[in-house]
């Protein structure tokens, strides 16, 4: 028995940018493929009665009124397989990286419905991002939908690749969903990701400020669809959207060339439709569907620090937290700029390692409150107390231990190490300006000192009394060695002066 083929035929009534007018089509649907020949093609955007909106994707051809439209039942579909890694895409699925075609093994709609919530695990696994301040304070789980607002040069795209960099050896399936980014940003990214050889896992989709509304609209919905195709083969997949505000943009300019009524701040009234059929797609899936993960961190672009604005009151809402990069925070110089207070995971500390509770669960709220503690210091006109100075002290080591320069993630064991020692109070004979020293050199020497003891923590998850002795060992050991470096230092200081 033949496949039922369905075809209908439309006539184009008018063209308005890459929106295309056809008339005549009876039985169209939201996502529908339209063929206007030599390769020409399109999708169903919007309907009414009369008219179906369709944009333009694939245009070899400029388009005329009169001309023929035909309309098939097959949906538009992402060409995705383990071709992808490694490769610049087009949200076509188009090289552009000049090494050549692309070898692909199936498709995948690019609007694919969310897996259903019984298909769906509690997320429980860690997602290790590398970044100091959201693995303490903001962790995040394998499955989640986090969110990162900020001003423009905030530092918003170097926590996304700080995490993607961080990914290397952990398992973990990348890829980078820029959405109205110049050529020289995009240049940078890729060169930096080359640089620390994150393409043996990483998939770039890449649809530049130079590139069609159409195509920066549909950009991050290829990524979910590349993504979807290894999530349901077990894998665990990161996307990191770089912007969504940018991808609003797009959508907006494509609905007022569609005629649809602008609402606030002209934007459509789907446009949060837009973001969170998309945004349900992350998810944990459980055993009986393979057990895989797609993890998304959409980025939104704020002015003037404005949270109340319309995207990004719409994106709060829809995923499970967000982190504030505070422009002021940045230019004093805290990297990453993360806004603790206004900061927040909804997953929280259930998906972190026992260890890494244990030596965090005091961090939040020790960070802010030293927060509150410098500014009313500032205002203070007359002298501080003893305990306010440890205070301010023991505060400003803490800001130095969060504080990390970009494109350097901190292992998962690294952070439980010195996070334990801050618990501790081992580093009450130290100052802020140490602590970066500290930082620097601490890790090769407890891989030269002891080096079993990374795995061992990976391996028990959890702070062991054997674990205690070892790590307080070698805290103590390299913290005399830093004490010895401050004297001599200090030494050398004074016989200068004199």
């Amino acid at each position: 028995m033949e496949e039922l083929r369905y075809k209908e035929k439309g006539i184009i009534k008018a063209v308005s940018g890459c929106i295309c007018q056809v008339t005549e089509l009876q039985n169209c649907f939201l996502g529908q493929l339209v063929n206007f020949g030599y390769g020409t093609q399109g999708i169903i955007m919007g309907c009414d009665l009369n008219v179906a909106q369709v944009l333009m994707i694939k245009e070899r051809e400029p388009l005329v009124p009169g001309g023929q439209a035909v309309a098939t039942l097959e949906p538009f579909n992402m060409p995705v397989g383990p071709g992808t890694i490694g490769r610049i895409l087009n949200p076509l699925g188009e090289s552009m990286d000049g090494l050549g075609s692309v070898k692909y093994e199936g498709f995948i709609p690019y609007f694919n419905t969310a897996p259903a919530i019984m298909d769906r695990n509690q997320l429980s696994r860690s997602f290790e991002t590398g970044v100091k301040l959201i693995d303490a304070m903001l962790p995040l789980g394998k499955g989640q939908r986090s969110l990162i607002l900020g001003d423009k040069m905030t530092g918003k795209t170097t926590v996304g690749t700080d995490i993607i960099i961080n990914q290397k050896g952990k398992n973990v399936l990348c890829i980078y969903c820029a959405i109205g980014k110049t050529a020289s940003s995009m240049g940078k990214v890729v060169s930096l990701l080359k640089e620390h050889d994150c393409f043996e896992y990483t998939t770039i989709m890449c649809a530049p400020a130079s590139s069609s509304p159409g195509q920066q609209y549909l950009a991050p919905y290829a990524a979910c669809s590349i993504a979807e195709y290894f999530r349901d083969r077990g894998r665990d997949v990161f996307i990191f959207f770089d912007d969504f505000t940018k991808h609003a943009w797009a959508y907006r300019e494509l609905s007022l060339l569609m005629g649809v009524p602008p609402g606030r701040d002209s934007y459509p009234g789907d446009i949060f439709f837009l973001h969170s059929r998309m945004i349900e797609r992350a998810a944990q899936l459980d055993e009986k569907h393979g057990g895989g993960s797609m993890t998304f961190i959409p980025v939104v672009e704020l002015q003037e620090g404005d949270l109340t604005s319309y995207v990004p009151t719409n994106l709060v809402s829809m995923t499970d937290g967000q982190l504030f990069l505070n422009a002021s925070l940045f230019n004093e110089g805290f990297r990453p700029a993360v806004d603790v207070g206004l900061s927040v995971s909804r997953v929280g500390s259930k998906v972190q390692w026992k260890a890494t509770k244990k030596v965090s669960s005091s961090l939040r709220m020790e960070f802010i409150q030293f927060k509150e503690l410098l500014r009313a210091s500032k205002l203070q006109a007359s002298g501080q107390s003893e305990e306010t100075r440890e205070a301010l002290r023991s505060g400003k080591v803490l800001q130095a231990l969060l504080t990390q320069p970009a494109n350097k993630p901190v292992p998962i064991e690294i952070q439980i190490m010195i996070f334990y020692a801050n618990n501790e109070k081992l580093f009450k004979d130290f100052e802020a300006k140490h602590m970066k020293e500290f930082l620097i050199g601490y890790e090769d020497y407890a891989k030269q000192n002891d080096p079993g003891i990374f795995a061992l923590i990976r391996e028990k998850k959890d702070l062991t009394d054997e674990l205690k002795k070892r790590m307080s060992r070698l805290l103590l050991g390299y913290g005399e060695i830093i004490k010895k470096k401050m004297m001599k230092e200090e030494a050398e200081a004074a016989v200068e002066v004199g």
